[in-house]
């Protein structure tokens, strides 16, 4: 509607402007060249006006979703930025509750090797213990067995070193008359 009224206001006042001109030949011209112009500045402006309406409302609603589509994205990266400084914070919590469970996880661990040891030499102790009763009973045992023995031998040397044939045979004669007095069950 603005448009009408400029160009009828234009072809009003077109010859007033420039009606101060000479009057030549091609003034004669000249009103028909504005004539021609303002018909072509209506058309130009009917067409413009008809379909820039629409293009500049398209735009403006592009625009304006794009405007909120902009501050959604926004306020997503800055819910996300927020979202990764709590998560920042936090981590230095956690980290230090790792920290803490894990010393608490090798005091445990370091007391159990501990414990676990100390049974172990305890066992080992405690065998030890029996292996050197077990060799010192053997030790006894043998020695015991080396003290009679070097007894035998000795009686034996002694019994020998005594022994001679009068001896022999004094044994020998007592021996059979044993024999001749004791019962015939006795000698079975």
């Amino acid at each position: 509607m603005r448009l009408r009224w400029l160009a009828v206001s234009a072809l009003v006042l077109a010859p007033t402007v420039f009606g101060a001109e000479e009057k030549d030949d091609e003034s004669k011209w000249t009103p028909w060249l504005w004539v021609n112009f303002v018909i072509l500045a209506g058309g130009l402006g009917y067409l413009v006006g008809k379909n820039a309406g629409g293009f500049f409302r398209n735009r403006t609603e592009s625009i304006q979703k794009d405007m909120a589509e902009s501050a959604q994205l926004r306020a997503e990266a800055e819910a996300k930025a927020r979202e990764m400084e709590q998560r920042l914070a936090a981590m230095g919590a956690e980290i230090d509750k790792l920290r803490a469970e894990a010393q608490a996880a090798f005091s445990a661990e370091g007391e159990r090797i501990r414990e676990e040891t100390e049974k172990h030499l305890a066992r080992v102790q405690q065998q030890t213990e029996r292996e050197i009763d077990s060799m010192g009973k053997n030790a006894r045992a043998d020695l015991q067995a080396y003290t009679a023995k070097l007894a035998l031998d000795l009686a034996e040397e002694r019994i020998r070193a005594r022994m001679d044939e009068p001896a022999q045979a004094r044994l020998l004669d007592r021996f059979a008359r044993q024999l001749a007095t004791s019962r015939p069950e006795e000698r079975q």
